[in-house]
Order: C-alpha cells, then sequence, then structure tokens
C-alpha cells in the first residue's frame, strides 16, 4: 500500500511546483497590464463586501456581476494584503494556472500511465504561454477569461461521475454540477453558452443515440443544467429584491445577415489573436516567431473540433460537451453585435482553454500513434521559452498610481473623473482617496451609472474638489468650465489635468 502512494505524492509534489512556477510566471507578465478601472471596480466591490455590504448596496455594476466568482477570490486575497493594485494581479495569476492545471485534468479524465500524461500535457501546453498581445485579455481583470474555471471543474466532476456505478455518488455529482454552473451562470451569463447549454445538449445526443437504453445519468445531468439556469438567475433576482446591487442588462442583440460575413472574419482574427498566433499582424523578431509556434496549438485545437464532431451524439460524453461548448461560444459571439469588434476577444475566451482540454483528450492517443511526441516536444519547450520571455519583459509603468502619489502628497482627497481615471486612482491610494466617476458633455454632468456606488456621491459624506481628466481634452476642459465654475488652479501631471475648485462639486452635478 505504502508503495502505491509513493509515486502519487510524487506527481502531487510535481504538480504543486509546477502550477507555483506558472504562478510567478503569469503574475509576472499581468504587470505588463496596467490595471484599470475595470479591475479597480471589482476590487472596490470585494472591499466594501469584506467590509459589510456582502448585498454590495447602493452599487450599480457593468452587464457582469461576477459577484459569486472574481469577487469572492477578490476577498480573500484582499483579506490577507489589504487594498492596492497588486490585488488584480495576484488574482489573475491565480485564475489562469487554474485554467491549465484544470484543462490538463479534464483532458487527462481516468487514462493513466503513458496515456494520461500525454493528455494533460498537450492541453495543459496549448494555453500555458499567453502571448503578450493578449496579456490584457488572459491576465488582465476579470472578463470572461475566468468563467472558463467553473465550466472546465463541472466537466471533471459529470467524467468522474461517469466513471463510478449507479449509486449515491452520481447524484451528488448532478447536484454538484447544478450549483456549479449556477454559481458561474448568476456571475456571467455567457456561463449559458459555454457551460449549461453544452451539457444539455451533449446528454441529449446520448439520450437519442441509446433511446432503448435507460441512460437516467445522462437525464439527471440534463436536468441539473436546466436548473442551474433557473438558479443562477434567481440568484442575481434575489440580491437585488434584497437590496443589493443592480446590474446593466446584457445586450444581446442579432446582426443582419449582410453584417455575418464580417462576423466570421472578425471571428477567425480573434481566435488567431486569442491563442497568439495571429501571423499576420505580428511584428517581425521574437513576436513574430512566437506567433508561428503558436499556430500548433490552433492546429490542434481545429483538428481535435473536427474530430469531435462524430461525438455530439456519440459514445463520449465530455469530448460532445466541451464541441458544443466552443460551437455555442462561437455562434453566440458572430450572431450578436459582439462579433463586429475586434477589440471585442474577451467573448470567446473560453475557446481557448475548452479547446485545450478537448484536444487533450481527443489527439493523445494518435499524436503517440503517429510518433509525433519527439515533435511536440520541441514545440512546448519553444512554448515554455515563449512564458520566460513574456514574464522576463519589465513592468509597465501606471501612471494612474503617479497620480495618486500626487494627489496625495498635494491633500487632494476626494476627487471627480471620467470612468477610466476614477476607481483606479482610488485603488491606487489603498482607498486613501476616492476619485468617483461623473460624465457628461455641453456644461452637465452626472454620476455614473456603472461600477459606482450611491453613498460616492452623497454631499454629507465626500467634498471633492477636483476633476482628473486625460491631457489634451480641451473640449472636456470647456464643459467643466461651464458645469462648475473656472477652476482657480489647474496642474498637468504624469498626462492628467487636474482641475481644482474651492468648492464641493457634488453640489454641483446635473
Amino acid at each position: 500500500m505504502r508503495r502505491n502512494r509513493g509515486p502519487r505524492v510524487l506527481w502531487a509534489l510535481l504538480v504543486v511546483l509546477a502550477a507555483a512556477g506558472l504562478f510567478a510566471c503569469y503574475w509576472r507578465q499581468s504587470l505588463g497590464a496596467i490595471a484599470t478601472s475595470d479591475g479597480a471596480s471589482f476590487a472596490l466591490q470585494a472591499w466594501d463586501m469584506l467590509h459589510g455590504n456582502v448585498l454590495l448596496h447602493g452599487w450599480h455594476l457593468a452587464d457582469v456581476s461576477f459577484y459569486t466568482t472574481e469577487l469572492p477570490q477578490y476577498m480573500l486575497i484582499e483579506s490577507l494584503s489589504g487594498l492596492g493594485p497588486w490585488v488584480v494581479h495576484i488574482a489573475t495569476a491565480m485564475t489562469y494556472t487554474l485554467l491549465v492545471l484544470l484543462a490538463g485534468a479534464v483532458a487527462r479524465g481516468d487514462a493513466r500511465g503513458a496515456e494520461g500524461l500525454t493528455r494533460a500535457l498537450v492541453a495543459a501546453g496549448i494555453i500555458v504561454a499567453p502571448q503578450l498581445t493578449q496579456t490584457t485579455t488572459l491576465l488582465g481583470p476579470p472578463d470572461h477569461t475566468g468563467s472558463a474555471v467553473p465550466v472546465l471543474l463541472t466537466w471533471l466532476i459529470i467524467d468522474a461521475g461517469r466513471r463510478t456505478p449507479r449509486t449515491w455518488r452520481q447524484w451528488i455529482a448532478a447536484i454538484a454540477v447544478c450549483l456549479i454552473l449556477a454559481v458561474g451562470f448568476a456571475a456571467d451569463t455567457l456561463v449559458l453558452v459555454t457551460g449549461i447549454a453544452p451539457v444539455i445538449a451533449a446528454c441529449a445526443g446520448q439520450l437519442v443515440r441509446d433511446r432503448a437504453k435507460p441512460r437516467w445519468y445522462e437525464l439527471t445531468l440534463a436536468a441539473a443544467a436546466a436548473a442551474a439556469a433557473g438558479l443562477g438567475w434567481a440568484i442575481g433576482r434575489l440580491v437585488s429584491q434584497a437590496g443589493g446591487y443592480t446590474r446593466v442588462p446584457v445586450d444581446t442583440h442579432l446582426i443582419s445577415v449582410r453584417q455575418l460575413g464580417h462576423a466570421v472574419r472578425v471571428a477567425g482574427q480573434n481566435l488567431l489573436d486569442l491563442f497568439g498566433a495571429d501571423v499576420f499582424r505580428a511584428r517581425p523578431g521574437i513576436e513574430y516567431a512566437a506567433a508561428v509556434v503558436h499556430l500548433t496549438g490552433v492546429l490542434l485545437v481545429a483538428c481535435a473540433f473536427l474530430l469531435a464532431v462524430r461525438h455530439v451524439a456519440g459514445s463520449d460524453l465530455l469530448v460532445a460537451g466541451l464541441a458544443w461548448g466552443i460551437a455555442f461560444n462561437l455562434a453566440a459571439y458572430m450572431l450578436t453585435g459582439h462579433g463586429q469588434g475586434i477589440a471585442n476577444v474577451r467573448e470567446i475566451a473560453a475557446v481557448m482553454p475548452l479547446g485545450a482540454a478537448l484536444a487533450g483528450r481527443v489527439l493523445a492517443s494518435p499524436i503517440r500513434k503517429l510518433r509525433l511526441v519527439p515533435v511536440l516536444s520541441v514545440v512546448a519547450a519553444a512554448y515554455l521559452l515563449s512564458l520566460g520571455y513574456a514574464a522576463a519583459q519589465p513592468p509597465t509603468p501606471a501612471p494612474d498610481q503617479a497620480l495618486a502619489r500626487w494627489l496625495a502628497a498635494h491633500q487632494l482627497r476626494d476627487g471627480l473623473g471620467g470612468y477610466w481615471q476614477a476607481n483606479i486612482v482610488t485603488l491606487d491610494s489603498g482607498g486613501r482617496i476616492k476619485v468617483s466617476c461623473a460624465w457628461g458633455g455641453n456644461g452637465s454632468y452626472v454620476p455614473c451609472g456603472w461600477e459606482t456606488q450611491d453613498a460616492d456621491y452623497d454631499p454629507q459624506r465626500y467634498r471633492p474638489t477636483f476633476y482628473v481628466l486625460s491631457d489634451g481634452g480641451q473640449g472636456a476642459e470647456k464643459s467643466l468650465k461651464y458645469a462648475f465654475g473656472p477652476a482657480p488652479r489647474v496642474y498637468h501631471v504624469a498626462g492628467y489635468t487636474v482641475m481644482v475648485w474651492d468648492a464641493n462639486l457634488l453640489r454641483r452635478l446635473g
């Protein structure tokens, strides 16, 4: 018995060491992406929850809340490290490390020995080295990438339950699937197309394929996934009705037939960019060489997806589910307005870990039979070199931090600013300086209704006397003068213009 435990302990230790190394690399690479007000907003919400406002009373969130996923993660980090921009970098490194480990675990399944190791390494290897061009998407603030964590965890549980006999363990697996998908859906509605719908579709395929054979596990899983959609929706409704946050509705308008061709081209370009393989836009040198190497991951995922199509109504529930997840995500992206812009690559971020897990699951055996392991080992080494290169890049200086230090030095504690100048300065100062978002034009400014809190606009609690905007906004300066009157003092700091008045600007908001 002891002889059997030795290898398991050794493998567990190796996984822990690998995870620690990957976390360090991802954290270091994430420093190249300046923390913005998006990440700062989530950090401030988590800080508010940590200090008693669990339901986020008075908060107006964006179209994605991350209330049940990344916000608890941020709370945990802040409880140990306090409030600051480092929270965003630590959290994103944790999330991406989890994605790599889960993709490998899902791909491995119940395979052991060389087969299991090949599956895990192929899956983890495809996503192990996010390109510098995708640092903001994959290693930035919460923006759909982390929503693949509950989806992969769901498939891991489904696969484990499939390997057990018809016992109470499968009932527990179905309940766990329902709860995890509900938590994911409550945080990010995109889980509906990456997790919930694929589970239902894959189970339906199994039921259709073997209509004469009882498939109670698949039927239970489909019911659990459907219930997760209702439960996830109910979580958000209950929080709001209990006096918690409000959220902007998700924009899901469909495109016209004439726009479909453009959406397909954008999806193709964004897929290459997501996998770090956009050789058409890569700069000459190391970036281009890395993009060429990363084409391997794209080809592996594409081959795996084509091979998996035959499993849509086949015997492998997990392969079918992963294929459905990729198909649904891409279809939703291309058929809605999100697929009209290159900048919306984050909307298909889940394709990368789902595709990696699928490739490891489907292609491990062919790779071994065709003796491609030595070739892919060379590619894997190039991937790791790419990761090391990205991690070795110097951190990008954050002008917001210089601004926060200047404001503190000049005793400017409360102010207003545009969205991109507001919450991030508050975070950079550790909450010692409060900059709230106010936007407008034509001489009228109002509180932002996006990632803001009502309490920040109470003139009895705060007395903002300055407004921050980016340098060069002469039109905005004129509008601010019209709304608040001429500013007695105007400063230019680290690329920003700081206009200072001797009055409480909250009393002059429209």
